[in-house]
């Protein structure tokens, strides 16, 4: 087992240096006098997003192969663990040579990047070649598939008492209090119901990382990891309620005054009040320096919001908004935005939106259900004078960037929740399903998704509390954040999909649970900044780090 572990170090580093190889040929075209020039950037997107999920892969390996040697080093590290190790590293070594998925049609091929002797250089590595010979092999997952099909599990230790003890404890509560219940919310088109949220608030969800002095657990982007994973393995929208709580305690915590973080922050960690996040504006997504909302000051010093805001996720129930407006209507780009804390009334089912100056009406959407999605419009809505985050105007935007770090990891956290919930639902039908006398699993085509699931389930997880352990060592992580989403995402998409397929023409159906992962798994690709947006920063990022 020690062989395996040992060429999987040697093989992340070939990979780091391929990776290396790939950011050295980006930064040639869109950094020619050192420093990444923006339109070069955009205009070679193909490259600079292929290079972002080459260094993706390279790293995802680097992650799992430090996990294999820890679960060695704890004598954790099994016959199942080899396997993963094995079928992860011969696939994503074959991906980094061929070509790696980038969507369904698009893949980063080394011979349109520029890079085929790199990539050969990489085959030809004998750590590569080992795990491309005897590594993502038939018999290797068929085997891999026999120790599932016997409830085992690839390690997933911490080596943490108390971490591990927050993932059993949030496990124990969603098979309890959400799975159950989970798909007919969904049908239903309902918000999870008030008393769960409140259980939720007891075993501290919404004040994971807020610091203990204000009421928080005071822990870190790990624990939060954890939490968000397990809940969103129930439902995404259960693992998604603690977002809102995190992006405002962060902003709070972060950019606000002494007054704002001691009147908002205890109460956002006991969940007695709900936030949401106000940020996006209608043919605005991804393009915040050009938001047209705007804020003005009046002569009692309160403010008044004009404007519209689109895709507000649990909008009407929350007392908290968090609004990234335009202070500055004279002052173009990012340089004019502030946020505002701005109370509001939590809404009923039958006036969701009862404060003057404000109104909202809902967004339909395939999955993502249990808040509901908001367009909001603003008319001279008021705001309380001391609502400015941190008390000065033109830092919006500053405050919000600080905050995307913390949440992209989250949202990869909640793909890897949403995956491991495929993941379940596919192993369970494959075993369950009789056809022409045997079990679904019994079929290799059958076997080699499900294998190749827990693989990528296994690579993604390690990536993200890679990056979960950098933002908790107070390192800037906002490539290693973009990397985990970027994978994270793929992986949960990829798994739903393979999930619906093994369900056959039942995964089809709406009464099968599968198909509800399925509509959640698509939305992890495009929130909280679309796979084209992470591969962009990743690769930006890279480059400017060179």
């Amino acid at each position: 087992m020690t062989r395996w572990i040992a060429s999987a170090k040697a093989a992340a580093v070939a990979a780091q240096n391929y990776a290396a190889d790939a950011c050295a040929r980006s930064a040639a075209r869109i950094a020619p006098e050192s420093k990444v020039e923006s339109k070069l950037a955009d205009r070679e997107q193909r490259l600079v997003h292929s290079h972002a999920w080459i260094a993706t892969t390279a790293e995802a390996l680097t992650a799992t192969a430090g996990w294999a040697e820890r679960g060695a080093n704890a004598g954790r590290f099994g016959a199942i663990e080899e396997l993963v190790l094995r079928v992860g590293f011969g696939e994503y070594c074959a991906q980094l040579i061929g070509g790696v998925p980038m969507s369904q049609t698009e893949f980063a091929r080394p011979g349109e990047l520029g890079l085929a002797n790199a990539a050969a250089k990489l085959a030809a590595n004998p750590a590569v070649v080992l795990f491309l010979d005897e590594g993502n092999t038939v018999e290797t997952r068929a085997a891999l598939a026999e120790h599932l099909t016997h409830g085992e599990r690839p390690d997933e230790s911490l080596d943490d008492e108390m971490l591990d003890m927050i993932r059993e404890t949030f496990r124990k509560f969603t098979a309890d209090r959400i799975t159950p219940n989970a798909h007919r919310w969904h049908m239903a088109d309902e918000l999870i119901p008030i008393e769960v949220i409140d259980e939720m608030a007891e075993l501290g969800v919404f004040g994971v990382c807020i610091e203990e002095e204000y009421g928080g657990l005071g822990l870190g982007k790990l624990a939060m990891c954890l939490v968000s994973e397990e809940l969103s393995r129930g439902w995404i929208c259960a693992g998604s309620l603690g977002t809102r709580s995190e992006i405002a305690g962060e902003l709070i915590g972060e950019g606000g005054t002494d007054e704002q973080k001691t009147y908002w922050l205890p109460l956002l960690a006991s969940g007695e009040i709900l936030p949401t996040a106000v940020f996006t504006e209608p043919d605005i997504g991804s393009d915040l320096a050009s938001l047209r909302t705007r804020a003005t000051r009046q002569a009692d010093g309160s403010w008044q919001i004009n404007g519209a805001k689109n895709w507000i996720t649990h909008a009407s129930r929350a007392h908290l908004m968090t609004i990234l407006c335009r202070t500055a209507p004279d002052t173009p780009g990012y340089a004019g935005l502030s946020m505002l804390l701005a109370s509001k009334t939590s809404g009923s089912e039958e006036n969701p939106f009862p404060d003057d100056g404000m109104e909202g009406s809902e967004i339909d959407v395939l999955g993502y259900r249990g808040m509901k999605e908001y367009a909001i419009g603003f008319d001279d809505f008021s705001v309380a004078d001391n609502a400015l985050l941190g008390g000065a105007e033109g830092q919006g935007f500053k405050q919000l960037m600080r905050t995307f770090e913390g949440a992209r990891i989250q949202t990869a956290a909640r793909a890897i929740g949403v995956a491991q919930n495929a993941f379940d639902l596919g192993l369970r039908y494959a075993l369950d399903r009789q056809q022409f006398g045997q079990p679904l699993i019994a079929f290799p085509r059958v076997s080699d998704k499900l294998a190749l699931m827990i693989t990528e389930i296994t690579f993604a997880r390690e990536l993200t509390y890679s990056a979960s352990r950098h933002k908790d060592e107070g390192k800037r992580c906002d490539i290693e954040a973009g990397m985990a989403k970027l994978l994270a995402a793929r992986v949960a998409w990829s798994s739903a999909d393979q999930a619906v397929q093994i369900h056959g023409g039942n995964g089809y159906a709406m009464e099968y649970e599968i198909s509800r992962i399925l509509c959640d798994a698509r939305i992890l690709n495009i929130f909280e900044g679309a796979a084209e947006i992470q591969a962009h920063v990743v690769g930006r990022g890279l480059v400017a780090a060179k």
